[in-house]
């Protein structure tokens, strides 16, 4: 092997298991939790709905049980024919004293469906603190409560919740929940650690209404494929602060066969690398266990296996911590599945420019916006 080649290996493998160190101890960092809101300010939940997707009644429900003294659910879908509609129905029938309101419009706004769905809900919103939150996520009985302190901040554009996998049965759903659990929370802490706060997540976003306005409101947003990202983006161009809240939500994860992991896998990494190609790129790094196994595999030298062995005995820990932190059942031997997936995963996300979002092909420009799509 050439010097400058082996020179090359060894750097990668030392990298790859500093990274797996990094989101060890990037752990640490996990956000604390935040006082006691000082006021309880009437709240608005926005669900946008597509379909009745699994445990879509248990989680709706979730929202519908709050602790909260004064707060409503706007349900939206865009269809009269969408079998969601029934489900809003029964809970509006279980919840009579809640304020459940149901718009079914089928206004286009753009090529977003579900920011166009949320803009359709607008008109029927009565208070001034939005909470929007995707379809398939569940929450405790105090989720409102410990979002209501840091929103009123004047200097905070807005709040955003870190989410674990709730994974149906399926080995593709656990393989999903590992994805999230093991890569992307992580992912996220020690970005923080180091300083940043360059995120927004659909599983809850927090914010004024004024906030809103202020960037656009939805119509700004109608045709961003990453429009969580951008929302938060958006908001810290006007020098307001992202808050990463220390509750944790949960995503129902609904995988049942490799191809749909994929898709929904692909969609993700690809809007992160064309909204963020260096940062994408260098994320790349963060997959210490398969790294330093193919620099050893090239370096073919015993001191490379020994670093690739490190790497594995770290990876196991990181899958320790990740699973004690989010309250979650361990599963040590999918842990190099898992790997080796969402690595090669990563590695098809470097090239193309087309997600597949529900039922529709999308082609995404550089700067995230859907250019086009087909059913």
């Amino acid at each position: 092997m050439a010097g400058w080649l082996a020179a090359a290996v060894h750097v990668v493998a030392i990298v790859g298991v500093f990274m797996l160190a990094a989101q060890i101890l990037a752990w640490k960092s996990w956000p604390r939790r935040e006082p006691p809101a000082a006021s309880l300010p009437p709240i608005s939940i926005l669900k946008p709905l597509f379909r009745e997707g699994p445990r879509l009644y248990e989680c709706l429900r979730s929202f519908c049980r709050q602790d909260y003294p004064a707060y409503e659910v706007v349900f939206g879908v865009q269809d009269h024919e969408d079998p969601a509609i029934e489900v809003v129905r029964r809970l509006q029938a279980e919840f009579p004293d809640r304020a459940l309101t149901l718009v079914v419009d089928p206004t286009r706004h753009g090529g977003n469906a579900k920011v166009g769905n949320l803009a359709n809900l607008m008109s029927r919103v009565r208070h001034d603190i939005l909470v929007l939150a995707d379809a398939d996520i569940l929450v405790g009985e105090d989720y409102l409560r410990r979002l209501a302190g840091p929103v009123q901040d004047p200097k905070v554009g807005i709040v955003t919740c870190l989410y674990r996998g709730a994974p149906l049965k399926g080995l593709w759903d656990r393989l999903g929940a590992l994805f999230i659990q093991d890569w992307f929370v992580p992912q996220v802490l020690l970005a923080k650690a180091l300083g940043s706060t360059d995120f927004a997540f659909g599983a809850t976003i927090a914010l004024r209404r004024s906030t809103l306005a202020a960037v656009g409101g939805f119509d700004a947003l109608v045709s961003q494929l990453a429009d969580d990202y951008q929302l938060g983006a958006r908001t810290r161009s006007l020098g307001l602060r992202t808050v990463l809240s220390s509750y944790l939500v949960e995503t129902v994860v609904d995988e049942p066969r490799f191809a749909e992991l994929a898709a929904h896998q692909l969609r993700w990494l690809r809007t992160i690398r064309l909204i963020n190609p260096w940062g994408y790129f260098f994320s790349g790094i963060t997959f210490g266990a398969p790294i330093t196994l193919v620099a050893a595999l090239i370096a073919e030298q015993g001191p490379m296996w020994g670093l690739a062995f490190l790497a594995m005995v770290l990876r196991l820990v990181l899958h320790f911590e990740a699973c004690r932190h989010q309250g979650v059942h361990r599963h040590f031997g999918l842990v190099p599945l898992a790997d080796a997936l969402l690595w090669g995963l990563w590695v098809a996300g470097l090239t193309g420019r087309t997600v597949r979002w529900r039922t529709t092909v999308l082609a995404v420009g550089d700067d995230g916006t859907i250019k086009a799509n087909r059913e």
